[in-house]
């Protein structure tokens, strides 16, 4: 099996459920519902035609199964999907190539607490799904996929959206528990990176931008030009580097964003790779070529009166494509 090129990508499906289904308490599909989005879905999953895609908010794994069937890229591809916990959906991952072995993670690692600051969140509001993929007989790559905590507000039973101090309380809820969720996630990651040579890849909708303090935790950031060799070849070797940011050096414009909400255009959706995959890595073993973004369904509905349909997605699929030497 000789592979020069797969390309890896990550789809947040928006509550892909099966017909009849209750989720969120008083949502379903009906069955016309339901046809239209995993015919979307499978059109969405052919024109990314990525090799393994890392899903986000699935409620039932038969309705992955029935959107892969009607995808002529995908339709033969291996599945995992986590168990669901509390109500909440579930994350998933699609691969062309074969799933080795997988983990479902959903306590954090006891080396996550940070001392000084009593958190009392130990697990993650999502599952974490870690799955080790054959790409060819020489390589095994490592992926993630995840599902951060959002940004809406988490309120107590007896506080108002409407009350601008209990949103404000909401809201620190929110940002507390994703950032906890963060370190605990880049705990995990570190399992993986340090003293190690195969490829890590980590694929999902977490929430903020690439720039915000609980998507950095994440992936870290390089380290200062300046710093000793030594020092900075350790922090490499853990780093992890967002494909906007590798895209965003060989282009002229950025026109990355997966999410418009109150007319706000954000990049909620990230691959990141660790720096076996990095071309100015003099010992990588493959590049990230080029990334793509389909994000052309999405609507601002500050400057529309339409909305996005319930058998659609409210984000955009990311593609990267790594080319191997």
């Amino acid at each position: 099996m000789s592979v020069k090129i797969f390309k890896v990508g990550t789809f947040n499906l928006l509550n892909l459920a099966l017909p009849g289904q209750v989720f969120y308490e008083r949502n379903k599909y009906t069955q016309t519902e339901y046809n239209r989005k995993t015919d979307w879905i499978a059109h969405q999953l052919d024109n990314m035609k990525a090799d393994i895609v890392g899903f986000q908010e699935v409620w039932h794994e038969t309705a992955v199964k029935q959107a892969l069937a009607k995808s002529a890229h995908l339709n033969q591809a291996n599945l995992v999907v986590t168990p669901q916990t509390g109500g909440t959906p579930s994350v998933g991952i699609a691969s062309n190539f074969p799933i080795l072995n997988h983990r479902v993670i959903q306590d954090f690692p006891e080396t996550w607490a940070m001392e000084g600051i009593e958190i009392p969140i130990k697990s993650f509001s999502r599952a974490i799904l870690q799955a080790d993929i054959q790409i060819n007989e020489d390589l095994i790559v490592t992926c993630f996929v995840a599902h951060l905590k959002s940004k809406r507000p988490d309120l107590n039973d007896d506080e108002d959206r409407g009350n601008p101090i209990h949103k404000a309380r909401g809201e620190a809820r929110s940002l507390i528990r994703r950032v906890a969720e963060a370190v605990a996630l880049r705990t995990v990651i570190m399992q993986k990176l340090q003293n190690r040579d195969s490829p890590v890849i980590v694929l999902g909708d977490l929430n903020d931008g690439n720039m915000a303090v609980s998507t950095q935790l994440i992936s870290s950031e390089s380290p200062f030009r300046k710093w000793p060799a030594e020092v900075r070849k350790q922090i490499w070797d853990v780093l992890l580097y967002h494909v906007k940011d590798i895209q965003a050096r060989r282009s002229y414009h950025d026109m990355y964003f997966t999410h418009i909400h109150n007319g706000h255009y954000e990049a909620l959706d990230h691959i990141m790779v660790s720096q076996e995959l990095v071309a100015e890595n003099p010992r990588a073993i493959g590049r990230v070529g080029y990334v793509s973004v389909f994000n052309d369904h999405l609507i601002d509905e500050t400057l529309s009166e339409d909305e996005i349909p319930n058998w659609q997605s409210d984000h955009g699929q990311v593609v990267a494509s790594i080319e191997l030497k």
